[in-house]
């Protein structure tokens, strides 16, 4: 893959991520939640996370938020020039495109904790209100200060443990509990097919060198026949 077709990949999955959290920030309230195609484990539920991916926080308050800004926006800035590094040297197209969708989430989830506290009206719980974007008395937060836009709720299994279950006994059971969003999906997306891969890869690797081992020791004994 040349730098023009990894670009064009990243951009796109950053313009599907923007779209869809723009579209639930301003045509959802705070919490509100809709059942896709009527499922009731596949919803779309609007929260903002002040944090990490899939809903985790790096601790709490500004400094917390701006280190973690910090750290998002370094690893982008190594990204950039090791997706750069990766096509220059050849890599396999596969191994590419998971650093893309990888580099593609977390740049989404960037630009949501730098810019959207100054583009986007407060979403507040108690008043249920649609925010506005580019709202005429600014926005909610300072530059860095946003918060990440999540919508995505997958709850396939919703259940009451049994009571019978040491410790869990009668508590509530929800697997998928984290609301997450689009950017966290291309970051998973990447890690899991990288891993897939580069086991794959590890795996040809050996075959491939026990081929030539053996074909070496085939070798050496004709020779030593001679």
């Amino acid at each position: 893959m040349n730098n023009r077709n990894v670009a064009l990949l990243i951009l796109l999955l950053l313009a599907i991520d923007q779209a869809i959290k723009i579209y639930v920030k301003t045509h959802f309230y705070y919490g509100e939640e809709y059942y896709i195609f009527g499922l009731d484990w596949f919803r779309l539920h609007f929260l903002e996370n002040p944090g990490m991916a899939w809903g985790f926080k790096f601790g709490e308050g500004y400094l917390a938020k701006l280190v973690l800004i910090l750290f998002r926006l370094a690893a982008i800035v190594w990204g950039t020039f090791y997706i750069k590094k990766m096509i220059c040297e050849g890599y396999a197209k596969i191994f590419i495109i998971c650093a893309a969708f990888i580099y593609a989430g977390a740049l989404g989830n960037l630009i949501d904790g730098a810019f959207y506290g100054l583009i986007f009206e407060k979403s507040d719980p108690a008043v249920q209100n649609v925010a506005e974007i580019f709202p005429s008395g600014g926005g909610y937060a300072g530059f860095l200060n946003g918060n990440v836009v999540d919508m995505w709720f997958l709850p396939i299994i919703d259940t009451r443990l049994p009571e019978w279950l040491p410790f869990w006994g009668g508590n509530q059971f929800t697997f998928f509990d984290p609301v997450f969003n689009t950017a966290d999906v291309w970051i998973s997306t990447g890690v899991i097919l990288l891993l897939i891969f580069q086991n794959k890869h590890n795996k040809d690797q050996k075959i491939s060198n026990k081929k030539k081992l053996k074909y070496t020791e085939g070798n050496r004994k004709i020779i030593n026949n001679d």
